[in-house]
């Protein structure tokens, strides 16, 4: 078990399409950690590639998720996560079931479908902006400030 402010070895992110929520977390926390843990994004079902509005607001932070390819729970090459993350209610199930019997965190992060947005580009872009800094902010709670050389 992990604790707070802790980081663990192996983080994966789950929602249900892997085409907006989990990959940006995935992203963020790289962007935060950078190769200190290693993160993995998942969905519940096949999606139809990256969301666009995701690849934007992620460009404006340094990342680019233009050529991410979305996979399920059953398309991971190792189920071995010391702290499983659920952003929606579905994928939530589904950790829980791939966890059982394994020592791993399971955590639910319930998090907006920025995709329900309408409006001026502009508008979706904002709201899609809103998603990212709640998870940033999430992900710097619960696994901590990054720490640099020196402290």
């Amino acid at each position: 078990m992990t604790v707070e402010g802790e980081l663990p070895g192996a983080v994966l992110f789950a929602c249900n399409f892997n085409r907006v929520r989990s990959p940006m977390a995935e992203a963020l926390m790289t962007l935060i950690y950078g190769d200190r843990v290693f993160v993995d994004s998942c969905g519940l079902k096949e999606g139809e590639g990256i969301d666009p509005f995701v690849v934007a607001v992620m460009d404006e932070l340094g990342a680019d998720l233009s050529q991410h390819s979305g996979k399920r729970f059953e398309d991971l090459e190792d189920g071995s996560f010391d702290v499983v993350v659920s952003l929606t209610p579905e994928a939530q199930h589904r950790a829980v079931e791939m966890a059982r019997g394994r020592a791993v965190d399971v955590e639910y992060w319930p998090t907006m479908d920025p995709t329900l947005a309408s409006g001026s580009r502009e508008a979706v872009l904002d709201v899609y902006r809103r998603v990212r800094d709640e998870l940033r902010a999430h992900i710097l709670r619960r696994f901590g400030k990054p720490s640099t050389f020196g402290g």
